[in-house]
This record gives C-alpha cells, sequence and structure tokens, in this order.
C-alpha cells in the first residue's frame, strides 16, 4: 500500500494544481488570509522568545500555491527585523508547485526536497497538511495474525490483497478485518525534526487531520473533484491522504530529543491566536457581503462540525531556547 501511495502521489502533485475551486481540495490557507496571518505572527512570538536569531530558518513543509507563506510574510513584516533575519526554505518537490510558490512569494525562497537539505542553525518549522499525504503502511488482522495489505490485481482492475506472512502488531485482541496504519515516512522526518531542534533550537507548528491515540481503523482515503473517490481507481489522479498517528509522530520527536509543548484542536489553536478578534477587525473594514465570507470562513476553520475539531496542532520546541 505504502508503494502504491507514493508512486501515485510522485505523479499526482508533479503534473497539477490540485488546490482549489478548479482542483480537488482547498487547504486551510486558502479558506481565509487569517490562517497564515496568525502562523506568521505565532513564529514571529517565537523567534523574539529565542533571542531574535539572526539567522532564523524559516521552513514551511508542503507549500502549495504560498498561499500561506505570503500571509504569513505580511503579517511577520510587522517586525522587520525578523524580515531580515530569516532564511525562507520551502519542502516542496513538484514543480507545477514550486513555479506557483515563486509567483505568490515577494521574497526569494530556497526549496528544497527534505529537511535535511536545510543549513544547519535555529529553525521555526510549519507543515500544516503535510504529513497525511505522505505513504501509509496497512496491516490486515487475519485468522492467523497481522499481514501486511497489499495491492494485487482482479482481473484489469487493482484490488487489496494481504501477504501471506504474518506481522507482529498492537491490538492482539482485534477483530478479522480490522486496519492498523503506520506511517514510516512521517517518523522518520518527525525523528529528524526533533533531532535538528533539540540540537540547534527553535519550534515546530504541525497542523493535520488525525488522531491522538491510535487505534485500528482503515483511513485511507482518495479526493477527487472535491468528491471522495475509491481509492484503487484513477492511479495518480486522485488525491491520497490518511489521518495522522499524532502519537506516534510525538513519540518519535520526544526520543530524538525535543520538547512536545502542547496538543490541541485546530479550533482551540486559532482561537488561543486571537482568530476571533481578527475576524472582527477585518469585519469591520468590509462590506456586508464581504464580512458574510469572512465570518463563513472563521466557521469552516474552527467550527466543531467543519475544522475545529477534526485537525489537530502539534507544537514542538527546545525548552532551552523556545
Amino acid at each position: 500500500v505504502a508503494q502504491y501511495i507514493e508512486i501515485c502521489n510522485a505523479h499526482y502533485y508533479a503534473t497539477r494544481d490540485p488546490l482549489g475551486v478548479a482542483g480537488d481540495f482547498i487547504t486551510a490557507p486558502e479558506i481565509s488570509q487569517m490562517f497564515g496571518e496568525l502562523l506568521g505572527l505565532w513564529c514571529l512570538v517565537q523567534w523574539r522568545q529565542m533571542g531574535a536569531l539572526d539567522p532564523i530558518y524559516v521552513v514551511e513543509a508542503g507549500p502549495g500555491r504560498g498561499t500561506l507563506m505570503a500571509d504569513f510574510l505580511r503579517a511577520a513584516g510587522q517586525d522587520p527585523a525578523f524580515i531580515q533575519a530569516l532564511r525562507l526554505h520551502l519542502i516542496e518537490t513538484s514543480p507545477v508547485l514550486r513555479s506557483m510558490q515563486k509567483e505568490t512569494l515577494h521574497v526569494e525562497p530556497v526549496w528544497c526536497d527534505r529537511l535535511d537539505d536545510v543549513p544547519e542553525g535555529p529553525m521555526l518549522f510549519v507543515a500544516n497538511e503535510f504529513f497525511d499525504a505522505l505513504p501509509i503502511r496497512q496491516l490486515e488482522r487475519t485468522s492467523e495474525g497481522w499481514c501486511e495489505r497489499l495491492v494485487g490485481l482482479d482481473g484489469d482492475n487493482f484490488c487489496f490483497i494481504v501477504s501471506d506472512k504474518t506481522e507482529s502488531g498492537d491490538f492482539p485482541n482485534a477483530e478479522v478485518g480490522a486496519i492498523l496504519e503506520d506511517c514510516p515516512a512521517g517518523i522518520e522526518i518527525a525523528e529528524a525534526l526533533g533531532k535538528r531542534i533539540a540540537n540547534h533550537g527553535g519550534g515546530a507548528v504541525m497542523i493535520d487531520y488525525g488522531y491522538a491515540k491510535a487505534e485500528p481503523a482503515d483511513t485511507l482515503q482518495a479526493v477527487k473533484n472535491h468528491q471522495y473517490h475509491s481509492v484503487l481507481d484513477d492511479p495518480g489522479e486522485v488525491d491520497l491522504t490518511a489521518h495522522v498517528n499524532f502519537e506516534r509522530l510525538s513519540q518519535a520527536i520526544t526520543e530524538a530529543g525535543a520538547n512536545v509543548d502542547i496538543f490541541l484542536t485546530q479550533r482551540n489553536f486559532l482561537l488561543t491566536l486571537g482568530i476571533d478578534k481578527r475576524a472582527e477587525i477585518l469585519s469591520a473594514e468590509a462590506t456586508s457581503e464581504q464580512a458574510a465570507e469572512i465570518n463563513s470562513a472563521l466557521n469552516r476553520l474552527i467550527g466543531e462540525d467543519e475544522m475545529g475539531t477534526l485537525f489537530k496542532v502539534l507544537i514542538i520546541n527546545n525548552e532551552t531556547t523556545c
């Protein structure tokens, strides 16, 4: 399954702009400028608490069109010293999205394929809906035990099959047919991130839909034209994602030496940063129609029946510097 996801998503992201009405899905930065603005201010505060270090590496993983970072830089620009100190690095492999990011941003970023490409030094790391697109392994509970779920062929169509080799897995009493998921690529990045922050200082905010504690579940999904789609149909033409296991990410980060500062819902995170107050300010300067759009966007970001509780936020730091 992991190899299937990796191959499909590599083609998918390399060949299109998947965002917006004309794409397959919409992320929080595309919903409202407030999202990126508040992340920019959050990083500005972290930088000041670190002692206003110069240089400071600001790294965004999976920056999409560059919308979040454009809003981030505009808000953080209230402190010119921060803008002067930051060295912007974007972790992006898609040539299509790199081109769009270059058009969106008014500063020249450095593009990287992976976190290890960012020079050593203190870093502020931002990842919004990045980890959900990484390949996952799935184990399926059979009468013999846990077996890896594979993608096979049924005639001309893809289908799920299971390996004939059993593997160790948690939840020994799970029912036959239950699915366990793991994301080795995500764990590898979390370990590198934790080690980097432990050794060089800084902080990170990671936002994604996911769960706080692992339970057997099949969360692999496909989206096309803003509608759910069969995971095995149209390979490379749909967006494949899975819910993020924040428990495993947190464990990898702490084992690498960094500190998991807080884990909370997107709703509570954005309210803590004052998104409701920001919406009031924007609405006061807007037409009635624009104000309605601002309030609608606010509800999508923090509503309990929208993104507010489904999306989680993991904040990490080095206790000595942040």
